[in-house]
């Protein structure tokens, strides 16, 4: 398939796990990818995999600075932008008892802030027939005990689907979310250790983790023509855990 032949994106948190599978897809489809992250060492090593049309760009989503350099790049080398995978994004567990309000601004700096901010610089670039997909996530319908900020910051993101089709009325720009559940990302991997993903694949109907290579498949197809009567949607790609 050629569904993005001819088209630029830009993938936030692009060099590892669920992006960096969605950057493959992409340019599977004919796409030509930027990836932004904030590891250099993880970008170079994204792009020497994905070959030619990768190119990649470090810096944070929370720094509204590395985002213009990051728009700025685009711009100079390409025409225009026509996907936006607004996917960086992080998590750690906290109770209740024990949330501080540097855990808090953490995870809405990056989850939220850094979606706002990676979405409103884009605009400029983009026009008719433009995709923007922000990364949610299944604990922002179903809550996760100890995950009060994660979970609350992918709710929001939600709602910033909603909020943002109605604002984008008549320019043609379409913004859904993907809310995957657990994801095998070698991230995952190395955190849950064997039984915690045995545990987070026994979680949804399916009883797996889903492999980052579907997520990025749905990426593909939300940034293509043929979601093209979509826009403020959710697309679950959880395995069932939030929808039952």
């Amino acid at each position: 398939m050629n569904r993005l032949n001819g088209k630029t994106a830009v993938i936030t948190g692009g060099a590892t796990g669920i992006g960096l599978a969605a950057a493959k897809r992409f340019i599977e489809e004919g796409a030509f990818v930027f990836l932004f992250g904030r590891r250099q060492q993880a970008l170079d090593a994204a792009v020497a995999a994905l070959g030619a049309n990768a190119r990649a760009v470090q810096g944070s989503v929370s720094d509204p600075a590395d985002l213009d350099r990051l728009y700025a790049d685009v711009k100079a080398q390409r025409a225009s932008l026509d996907i936006v995978f607004a996917n960086a994004g992080t998590g750690s567990p906290l109770p209740l008892t024990q949330i501080t309000a540097e855990h808090m601004a953490e995870t809405f700096d990056t989850n939220v802030m850094g979606v706002v901010f990676t979405v409103q610089k884009a605009l400029p670039l983009m026009g008719q027939g433009g995709s923007i997909i922000l990364t949610g996530s299944s604990a922002g319908t179903t809550g996760a005990s100890g995950f009060s900020a994660y979970s609350a910051s992918k709710a929001a993101v939600r709602n910033l689907a909603r909020t943002w089709a109605e604002e984008l009325k008549g320019t043609g720009i379409r913004v859904n979310v993907l809310s995957p559940g657990p994801t095998a990302t070698e991230l995952a991997k190395a955190a849950l250790g064997e039984e915690g993903q045995k545990h987070y694949a026994s979680m949804n109907p399916l009883q797996r983790m889903a492999d980052p290579a579907e997520i990025g498949a749905v990426a593909a197809f939300l940034a293509s023509s043929d979601s093209s009567f979509m826009t403020a949607s959710e697309v679950a790609v959880d395995g069932g855990l939030a929808q039952l």
